[in-house]
């Protein structure tokens, strides 16, 4: 099977699963599969008066992509690095990282030592990777598994 064809297989499962999901909880939505960066991203989108907001909050989107991604893993055998935005909380938690990014910015130049985020996803690590380099600043990746950060520190 060639990585395309996981891809949409993974993207499938994780979509059948949503939907069941949306339709036990008595959510309305509208699903949409895209492939991008050898990942599937599904987002979970609502015209008009909806109830997602009840799942829409960042942690709760968080914990239901983990659960998805052992649902594929469950029915394919392999780790699946999906990625879920229910209505709109991609773009919240971008904001609360960007955020996040500027006060540790502060904290670092008030100090002058480097500065060790609390843990977080691969996903999310990437994302304040690339904001603290836009910025300026220098950072890595320390420690393994759970227990990943990120430190940040001047050039």
């Amino acid at each position: 099977m060639s990585r395309e064809q996981e891809l949409e297989q993974e993207g499938e499962i994780a979509a059948d699963f949503i939907e069941e999901f949306l339709d036990t909880a008595d959510l309305d939505g509208d699903l949409e599969i895209e492939f991008r960066q050898d990942r599937v991203y599904i987002s979970v989108t609502s015209e008009g008066e909806s109830n997602l907001g009840k799942i829409s909050e960042p942690t709760t989107v968080e914990a239901l992509q983990e659960i998805t991604r052992l649902v594929v893993q469950a029915k394919t055998g392999s780790m699946s690095r999906l990625i879920l935005d229910i209505g709109g909380s991609r773009a919240v938690k971008t904001k609360q990282l960007e955020t996040l990014v500027e006060r540790t910015i502060a904290k670092l130049e008030e100090s002058d030592k480097p500065q060790h985020l609390k843990p977080m996803s691969s996903y999310d690590r990437k994302l304040v990777h690339d904001m603290v380099s836009e910025a300026g600043y220098v950072s890595e990746s320390e420690g393994q598994g759970k227990d990943r950060h990120i430190v940040v520190s001047k050039p």
